[in-house]
């Protein structure tokens, strides 16, 4: 598969790295850095280095007054915006931006490793790259990560950079939660437990709120990742759980050990995760539509997925589809996009993607 290799674009360059450091102060300086960013875009759409131009823009939202989880009000095809009260103001992140800068600086990315596809497997890595190629034809930058948990072969594009997760980062609030009250150390009311249901099949942020305040806020995410060993999974710098970053084959981890059992959760706890996961609600609590990427464009499969997604990050959606797919839990997948342009079209990339990758609707 395509590695990217950015040797020759301006991220690259000590310089610009130095001019980048300068300008992540609000206002004005904001908009010049993503400006260089859609100058990028129209050369060589590298995956990697456009994302972490991205995450970086999201970090610092605070001066955009970016949201978590944006709702269906947001329409507008050149720059997507929800109206009405602005929920979660970001602020700057000084840590984070630092690591994304100093990983935007590196020479290149290593592609990802997978072994020959099997016959499960077979013409996936050519149809993924078609995948590819039509997202970015349609202005979207698309990451894609499959495992078979059977034969233990990984698939990819190879972008293997640090996305934000959104609400996908209630699967760990979930787990931690699980876990501490299956070793006695917290209690869950009947209530508490509805409310975990409604978190994870109906992404309910209130919910989430809650727990992650009870829960010890940012260390949640350090005790999950430590348990199933994601080391490229880290807190949110600002102690707001949508801003917990990772990557896709962290994810993939996650769900492999949480189906194993290796992470510690108990599996009558994580069979709780996987039980809401299958339960998805065809819209989440806040009205937004949550099937699409791998649940609409795996129609003729069994799944269970988490879904995350909000905006701007600078002009972009970001919508991520991530979970279990099959009657036995054989395959994991996580996919991202980046895309400027309205909720409904960046959904449908994804949605045309999964079903490009898979056209029969199944694995």
């Amino acid at each position: 598969m395509v590695t990217y290799d950015w040797g020759q674009n301006a991220l690259a360059n000590p310089n610009l790295q130095r001019e980048a450091r300068e300008q992540l102060a609000c206002g004005r300086h904001m908009q010049v850095l993503h400006q260089r960013s859609r100058k990028l875009r129209k050369r060589a759409r590298p995956l990697t280095v456009l994302t972490a131009i991205a995450a970086v823009t999201m970090v610092i939202a605070g001066c955009d007054e970016a949201l978590l989880e944006a709702k269906v009000q947001a329409k507008q095809a050149s720059k997507p915006s929800v109206a009405g009260p602005l929920r979660f103001p970001l602020g700057p992140q000084p840590q984070l931006i630092e690591l994304l800068l100093d990983t935007v600086s590196t020479a290149g990315v290593a592609a990802a490793a997978t072994t020959p596809p099997g016959a499960g497997f077979s013409g996936v890595q050519a149809r993924i790259q078609q995948a590819t190629d039509e997202a970015a034809g349609s202005g979207a930058a698309l990451s894609v990560a499959i495992l078979d948990r059977r034969t233990h072969e990984l698939v990819s594009n190879g972008n293997s950079q640090i996305v934000g997760t959104a609400s996908v980062a209630k699967l760990f609030i979930a787990d931690d939660l699980l876990l501490a009250e299956s070793q006695g150390r917290s209690t869950m009311s009947p209530d508490d437990r509805q409310a975990l249901d409604v978190m994870l099949s109906s992404s309910d942020d209130g919910a989430a709120e809650r727990f992650w305040g009870q829960g010890g806020g940012d260390n949640i995410i350090t005790q999950v990742a430590n348990r199933y060993g994601l080391s490229s999974t880290t807190p949110p710098s600002d102690g707001r759980w949508w801003n917990t970053m990772s990557t896709l084959t962290d994810l993939i981890h996650y769900y492999d050990m949480l189906l194993d059992g290796a992470g510690g959760l108990p599996p009558d706890r994580a069979k709780i995760i996987v039980n809401d996961l299958a339960n998805s609600t065809p819209n989440g609590l806040d009205g937004y539509p949550q099937r699409f990427g791998i649940p609409d464009g795996l129609y003729a499969e069994p799944v269970a997925v988490k879904q995350g997604w909000m905006c701007c990050i600078g002009a972009d959606w970001m919508h991520l589809s991530t979970g279990v797919i099959g009657p036995d839990r054989r395959y994991i997948m996580v996919v991202q996009s980046l895309q400027a342009s309205d909720d409904a079209t960046a959904r449908d990339t994804m949605t045309r993607a999964v079903k490009t990758i898979f056209p029969n609707g199944r694995i």
